[in-house]
């Protein structure tokens, strides 16, 4: 079998295209460039995609996650040589559920299909060997080195050893085998266990007749005596009946003088009430909430009275501060006035040019005279007189002095009166002035309001005062006011409440007399013998009662019981004739348990003898290759048939388990075994591919030169594809010519 070329749009592989050689091909790349997808893409194509499979926590299906990332619909091409054939298989997805569901296997150079393939069968009849034995011998996957056991790679194993046919797998007849021993007995459960309890019940059901018979007869002669008992229970019920009838005889006539007490305590009551001409509770109730009203108005107009008291003294403050203001008695336009027409309160700007003016005056006069003592004079031939600058500055300081004197007896004035003489303050007096006037106006007004409303109201009261005691003194002439009114009132009230009261109760006294009338018995028989008291009450011999239904409702239920059992039962000649047959099928089953554990026993012998003709032979070949790839650190492999490894170091005859050992060491010695797998289970004609998908990557570069060198010896009988993400593979042989050395390349470059 030789893979010529494989073009893929396959997970991220997108129309990329791997062309390979006959023997071993080293295939380079870094991570992430798509190897491993490479290696699924291959057994794809062989085997198809599994479209059961379903996500699993931690792990995609194949066909969700080769899906390709582009969106395109998965498809593929693989050119080959399958003994003197050459080959083209193609792959594509027509429905998505099915993705490469759609199969071609052509010749290659025609369009004729190659006859016998299809995407079912494709894998096994180019490779020889089923998908699962072809992944757990010749498919290498970093991390996935471990060989695991698989009924298919047991049954090729098996053929190998034996007669060569693959129909026969030691795991798949146990498991068959302990499925019918389970179905016969299972713990607590298959079928024997189910006759047992049949046969258990039934010998229980014959054992239990006789116990239920007697049971019956007891608790028959136990319920005759209840029934008399009940039947005595029951008449001493009705002499309680009969006592009780002639005690409400006797609390009828009570009762009866009860309503007639009643009713003349009422009609007392009514008569008296006529006599004092006691009004209704309509108009007593209309009364005394007129008092109450009264007394609301009446808070009323005392509050009124005191907001008009506030109000007044409102008033007369605002009226203090208005005497108290240096503007008080003015009105406001006069106040305005005053403080907008107030005297100088400070020099003008011109007194402030006529001193510095004076100033310079006094100067020249100075330098003048100063200047004359020497008989010399400043400009020649002006007559100059000293003094007249000093008689004009000597004016105008004057002049300034007269006007300060002025500024300073207005500012005086204006201390005096208004307490500042700064104009602006005198203006905000003004201002508050007029606002006090303002208020003051408004306080009059108010307290004006406010006395109106006080006397509405207390003229309400009186008015409302006088009609009350008005209506009051018809039945109450002592009533002069308003509490004395109000007491009136409320002893008319508790006497109608008390006359109401007297003829409730006399109603309800009638009727109860009424009604318990229609309940008495009738009249005692005058010759009826008397009656004599009970020696106990009725609640003693009611319990005594519901205790004997009780028992008797039990003891018929346990009689209805025991009935129904021994009609569940059956006729005892049936159950007997039961028995027995659960007996005969109870020891056929356990004859049939006994063959099936001794056909277990057989085939476990006949399984230790395979065993023993397989494991030394792939135990040999796989300790040879270990060996080469341990440079002789190991000399012995042991497997037994369920592919356990273990390996015994050079000079100790002491096994050392695969879990035992390093992980490149472990990866190291499952590289053997797989190829020794190979080599036993792959068939020799038409040689299946070996794939490694980066299964050297933990060796160190020792041991990796002796699996290559084992490599490539392997692919001179077969065609090898090992993908790596190390250099050193292609490194080491990059002199050899028998080896083909490929560098993938990005995604959409032809390799």
């Amino acid at each position: 079998m030789l893979i010529r070329r494989m073009t893929a749009t396959f997970g991220k592989l997108q129309e990329q295209t791997l062309e390979l050689q006959e023997g071993l091909n080293i295939l380079q790349a870094p991570n992430e460039t798509g190897k491993s997808t490479w290696c699924a893409f291959l057994l794809s194509m062989f085997y198809g995609i599994n479209t059961k499979e379903r996500d699993r926590a931690g792990t995609l299906a194949d066909k969700n996650r080769y899906a390709p990332w582009s969106g395109a619909a998965m498809s593929g091409r693989l050119d080959c040589r399958a003994g003197g054939d050459e080959l083209s298989l193609l792959r594509s997805t027509r429905r998505q559920t099915a993705p490469m569901g759609d199969f071609q296997a052509l010749c290659a150079g025609t369009a004729d299909p190659a006859p016998g393939l299809t995407g079912t069968n494709c894998g096994e009849t180019l490779l020889g060997v089923s998908r699962e034995v072809y992944a757990r011998s010749a498919f290498i996957r970093q991390g996935g080195v471990a060989v695991s056991q698989d009924p298919g790679l047991e049954r090729r194993i098996a053929a190998l050893v034996t007669s060569g046919e693959e129909d026969t797998s030691y795991t798949e007849a146990v498991e068959a085998l302990k499925k019918q021993l389970n179905r016969r007995r299972h713990n607590k459960t298959g079928r024997l266990p189910a006759l047992e309890a049949e046969l258990q019940e039934t010998e229980a059901l014959l054992a239990s007749q006789a116990d239920l018979a007697r049971q019956r007869e007891s608790l028959l002669a136990r319920s005759a005596h209840l029934e008399a008992r009940e039947a005595a229970l029951n008449e001493e019920l009705a002499a309680l009946d009969r006592w009780e009838e002639h005690r409400k005889r006797l609390d009828l006539q009570k009762v009866e003088n009860a309503a007639a007490q009643a009713e003349e305590k009422a009609a007392a009551l009514r008569r008296r009430m006529e006599e004092q001409h006691i009004p209704e509770n309509d108009v007593t109730g209309r009364l005394r909430g007129a008092i109450v009203n009264l007394n609301t108005a009446r808070r009323n107009a005392e509050k009124a009275q005191e907001q008009y008291e506030a109000a007044k003294a409102a008033q007369r403050q605002v009226e203090e501060t208005l005497s108290a203001s240096p503007f008080a008695g003015q009105t406001a336009e006069e106040a305005r006035q005053s403080a907008q027409t107030l005297p100088p309160t400070s020099l003008k700007a011109w007194n402030w040019l006529m001193l510095v003016l004076a100033a310079g005056l006094l100067a020249a006069a100075g330098w003048g005279y100063y200047s004359g003592m020497d008989g010399t004079y400043p400009l020649q031939g002006v007559t100059y007189l000293p003094l007249a600058p000093l008689l004009l500055g000597a004016a105008a300081l004057v002049l300034v002095f007269l006007n300060w004197r002025k500024v300073k007896k207005g500012r005086a004035s204006l201390t005096v009166r208004y307490g500042t003489a700064a104009p602006a303050e005198i203006q905000s007096l003004a201002d508050a002035y007029i606002a006090l006037l303002s208020d003051r106006d408004a306080a009059r007004q108010e307290a004006h309001a406010k006395a109106a409303v006080a006397e509405n109201l207390w003229q309400s009261v009186d008015v409302n005062a006088g009609g009350i005691l008005e209506e009051v003194r018809r039945f109450a002439p002592s009533a002069y006011d308003i509490p004395s009114a109000d007491a009136a009132l409320r002893t008319c009230a508790l006497l109608r409440k008390e006359l109401g009261e007297a003829e409730r109760a006399a109603s309800e006294a009638r009727l109860r007399a009424d009604l318990q009338a229609r309940q008495s018995p009738d009249p005692e028989n005058p010759d009826a013998p008397a009656l004599q008291p009970p020696q106990r009450g009725r609640e003693a011999v009611s319990a005594d009662l519901d205790a004997v239904r009780a028992d008797l409702d039990a003891l018929r239920s346990n009689l209805d019981r025991i009935a129904g059992r021994l009609h569940a039962a059956g006729d005892p000649l049936t159950l007997q004739a039961s028995a027995e047959r659960l007996t005969d099928e109870i020891a056929a089953l356990q004859g049939e348990y006994a063959a099936i554990e001794l056909a277990m026993s057989t085939l476990a012998g006949a399984n230790a003898k395979l065993q023993s003709r397989f494991s030394p032979a792939l135990g040999q070949r796989a300790a040879e290759i270990f060996r080469r790839l341990t440079a002789g650190a190991y000399d012995g492999v042991a497997l037994d048939r369920a592919l356990h490894v273990s390996a015994e170091p050079a000079g100790t005859a002491v096994p050392r388990d695969a879990a035992c050992l390093s992980a490149g060491a472990a990866d190291q010695l499952y590289l053997a075994v797989r190829l020794a797998i190979c080599d036993l289970v792959l068939p020799e004609e038409n040689a299946a591919p070996i794939i490694l998908d980066d299964a050297l990557a933990s060796f160190d570069d020792g041991r990796c030169a002796a699996a290559l060198d084992c490599l490539r010896e392997e692919a001179k009988k077969r065609q090898i594809l090992l993908f790596t993400c190390h250099s050193r593979e292609a490194a080491y042989f990059k002199d050899d010519p028998a080896v083909s050395i490929r560098h993938l390349t990005a995604p959409g470059e032809k390799v």
